[in-house]
């Protein structure tokens, strides 16, 4: 028989665990959040400083023969990577005369080369500059200026080629990863590397680099119409890498990469956070959702990656027995709809989903360890201790915070949509873009809850509720998100405006039923005179926009409406969407398959609705 107080006790648990059904997971969450805190702190204070190139050194120590690649096949070790970018970096230090603190651009789509061409720039100290391999002309020089990067990677030739009189009238070298090239200007560097010792490389070639340092540049659309070189510091790089671990990743895991790796999820979270790991990895080309799961069960992936769209992709195949059949257990990444979760989980079996939300320049960041669908994250007091935020008022129609009578933000109520702002602190700094100051000072928001103070401003709208669970609403401003990639939409609008009957185009994006983020739309003004020039309208966007961010519908107005300040409104261009039925104006809808802008009609409409048309 139960001792009355031991029956007590129990009910007492069981009592509190029904007001506090997230205990368990906030209690561990908060512990091993404490402990990767301090290990954050410990390798601020470390001397000589330890980078996350030594936890990979260390890990070929400890295991040279563990497999850390896996490529179309072939599986690369600890052991080899090491070797292999012991090599580059010889290579590059005899022909390019490299030294500590030389940014270069990797110019490349995902493959092992991408891993240790990358790992022998950090043996020298040097930072890479990872450039979105979609990226062309005017876009493709700004990312090289803006970094300061005076060597470029690359395995595009021809896109290299477009824009080569104008790199080595700056002065900048270009090497291509293969045995020889004819063009002059561009030299051959895959036989110099073959050739090259791979014998470790002294420490004291980066002796100079410490916690603050740049690490990487990432970029990242903005309001400039142009990519901005995010700056990400070697704090950043171990910040980010601790992703997995809070997620519960081991070293007995395996991950599979099929994100690119010059955005911030495939590199920060994927590629370096499995290095914390000491993990194996399965890298792949490209996303695939017909050879996904295939690739899951044939490697024994545990731990997969996804943005919003891919996990669509996957619950839109065609539906088989062994769907379940995998050993995949967490899922980690961003952007997935709450239908498509609840789909992903019924379909695909009982994985952890781990939704997060960050930017890469920003200074915050949530996680979503209760796997409760619909919400990005949830807040505790250890996150806001390490990372202090607040939600505010914001005026969607001004595009700007709202302010009190003393000139202060004011605090978002509790499930009161608001727009994020991170605490600017030694612990959260907020470093900005390289070769931007106007915007990185645009990013700053200061006297926010109190004179003096200084917040970065993420520019996007989340809510919190009573529960502390995080939900993101929108993004707010000039850019807006299609298929996991960021669109500018000056960049766009100045693209369509080379069109030569185009006056002016104000560039937005609209929901799609069934899509995560908005598809990209413009509505335009034509010269006087001029009708809409399909042909020269499409031969612009299809030349210069990579396919994710070309307007895939055109709406022709007799005049844009603007602000009292001159800024061209969108919210109501935004909620009329691109049905035909409700507006007058004439639309066109961009045809891949006739390469081309067609009139929008109705049958069009209903088959975008239904599908029957994939965007």
């Amino acid at each position: 028989m139960s001792e009355p107080g031991g029956v007590a006790a129990e009910v007492n648990l069981a009592s509190c665990l029904a007001h506090f059904p997230y205990f368990s997971a906030d209690f561990w969450t908060v512990l091993r959040s404490v402990g990767l805190g301090l290990r954050l702190l410990k390798y601020k204070r470390i001397k000589p400083f330890y980078s996350i190139l030594d936890c990979f050194l260390d890990a070929v120590k400890s295991h040279p023969d563990k497999i850390f690649l896996h490529f179309e096949g072939r599986a690369y070790t600890y052991g080899e990577v090491d070797r292999q970018s012991n090599k580059v970096s010889r290579a590059l230090q005899a022909e390019a005369r490299l030294k500590e603190g030389d940014a270069v651009a990797l110019f490349m789509a995902n493959e092992p080369s991408f891993v240790w061409i990358w790992l022998g720039l950090a043996k020298l100290g040097c930072p890479a500059a990872l450039l979105n391999f979609n990226i062309r002309s005017k876009s493709l020089l700004h990312c090289f200026s803006c970094s300061e990067c005076f060597t470029v990677f690359a395995e595009l030739q021809g896109a290299v080629e477009e824009v080569l009189p104008t790199l080595r009238e700056q002065g900048i070298s270009v090497y291509l990863l293969s045995e020889s090239c004819s063009v002059p200007g561009i030299n051959a560097l895959l036989d110099k590397i073959s050739q090259a010792s791979d014998q470790p490389m002294s420490r004291d070639l980066r002796a100079n680099v410490h916690i603050r340092s740049t690490a990487i540049y990432i970029y990242t659309s903005g309001t400039t119409g142009l990519p901005k070189a995010a700056v990400v510091t070697h704090e950043r790089v171990w910040a980010s890498s601790f992703l997995q671990a809070a997620c519960g990743v081991t070293t007995e895991d395996i991950f599979y990469i099929n994100l690119p790796l010059y955005h911030s999820a495939g590199f920060l979270i994927g590629l370096v956070g499995g290095i914390e790991r000491g993990i194996t990895i399965i890298l792949r080309r490209k996303f695939s959702a017909s050879q996904f799961w295939d690739d899951c069960r044939k490697h024994d992936v545990t731990v997969m990656q996804y943005i919003g769209e891919t996990m669509r992709y996957l619950c839109n195949m065609p539906k088989k027995e062994n769907e379940k059949n995998h050993k995949v257990r967490i899922a980690i990444g961003n952007g997935v709809r709450p239908d498509v979760w609840a789909e992903f989980l019924h379909r695909f079996g009982d994985i952890k989903v781990k939704e997060l939300y960050a930017a890469t320049e920003g200074n915050i960041g949530f996680i979503n360890y209760t796997s409760k669908i619909g919400a990005v994250g949830r807040v505790n007091f250890v996150h806001k201790f390490f990372f202090p935020f607040t939600v505010i008022k914001f005026d969607i129609e001004k595009e700007e915070p709202v302010r009190n009578s003393a000139g202060l933000c004011i605090k978002a109520a509790v499930g009161e949509t608001g727009l994020l702002v991170g605490k600017v602190t030694q612990r959260s700094p907020f470093v900005g873009y390289a070769g931007n100051q106007q915007q990185t000072e645009k990013k700053r928001l200061r006297d926010v809850l109190k004179k003096g103070d200084l917040y970065f401003n993420s520019g996007d709208l989340l809510r919190i509720d009573s529960d502390n669970f995080v939900y993101f609403q929108d993004r707010v401003g000039d850019t807006f998100r299609w298929k996991g990639e960021n669109v500018a939409t000056s960049e766009v609008a100045d693209i369509l405006t080379m069109a030569y009957c185009v006056l002016e185009a104000n560039v937005y994006g609209v929901k799609v039923e069934g899509h995560e983020g908005r598809i990209g739309m413009a509505a335009v003004t034509l010269k006087e005179g001029q009708d809409f020039d399909c042909a020269d309208a499409y031969k612009q966007v299809a030349t210069y926009l990579p396919t994710y961010a070309r307007p895939r519908f055109i709406r022709i107005q007799p005049s844009l409406e603007m602000t009292g300040t001159f800024k061209m409104k969108k919210v109501k261009l935004v909620e009329e969407g691109f049905n035909p039925a409700q507006i007058k104006d004439p639309l066109y809808f961009l045809d891949p398959e006739k390469k081309t802008y067609v009139p929008m009609t109705e049958e069009i409409y209903r088959a975008i609705a239904s599908m029957e048309i994939k965007l």
